[in-house]
């Protein structure tokens, strides 16, 4: 007889992004600790550095919650109103690295910030030495500014993030089961939200419990498909 499975519905599962659901560890304790620091910042504009997963996001919301700032996407930096992203005197502009990114508007912004005395935090994917601004003035403008790097997680951090994924779904979880998964998976938390994503859906469609077995079974269908 084939085992019967259920329609896995996919619901939202918002992580929690205060400071208070934030993880600290070797690989983001400079970020968090520049994060905390606002707005005593030896530049007005500071720039957080990771892979897809590292953390920015969750940092990024801290910052916007205690600083009230406005947020835009680099994307769409040509067609927003400058002056208006900086009425709480502090903006968040994501993922300066997209090849959409306007730098003429990135650099307007970035004058406004130092004339208005108002503070800018700028995610990206790469350092900005790496970024492919031919502007001279921006790429100055960007030398200057604060870059704070978020490493690869560790095994412990790695680990408390699996809890807090999971937390996160209202799904309990055995420690061994996240000691199996840490072990296992790419060192990265973007591969940790993957994975527990695919367990909890795989857990509910099959009508079973989170157990290494089920695991295991996941983690080599990802293996494959990704093989």
């Amino acid at each position: 007889m084939s085992e019967t499975r259920q329609l896995a519905l996919e619901l939202p599962h918002p992580p929690a992004l205060t400071r208070a659901d934030f993880i600290v560890g070797a690989a983001n304790e400079a970020a968090i600790a520049m994060i905390d620091r606002y707005p005593a910042w030896p530049n007005r504009v500071a720039i957080l550095v990771g892979p897809p997963g590292s953390g920015k996001t969750h940092l990024a919301a801290i910052w916007r919650e205690s600083s009230g700032a406005a947020e835009v996407g680099a994307r769409d930096l040509g067609t927003a109103d400058l002056g208006a992203l900086l009425a709480s005197g502090a903006v968040l502009v994501e993922d300066i690295h997209a090849p959409e990114t306007d730098p003429t508007a990135l650099f307007h912004l970035l004058n406004l910030v130092r004339e208005r005395e108002a503070h800018a935090l700028l995610t990206s994917r790469v350092l900005p030495a790496e970024l492919a601004f031919v502007l001279p003035d921006l790429r100055s403008r960007l030398r200057a500014a604060v870059p704070v790097g978020l490493d690869a997680p560790d095994d412990a951090l790695l680990a408390q993030v699996i809890v807090k994924l999971f937390a996160d779904r209202q799904l309990p979880v055995d420690a061994s089961l996240v000691d199996y998964l840490s072990r296992r998976i790419e060192r990265s938390l973007e591969a940790a939200g993957r994975i527990v994503a695919a367990l909890d859906a795989e857990a509910l469609a099959a009508g079973r419990p989170l157990t290494r077995q089920l695991a295991a079974q996941v983690l080599a269908r990802i293996e494959g498909e990704e093989g």
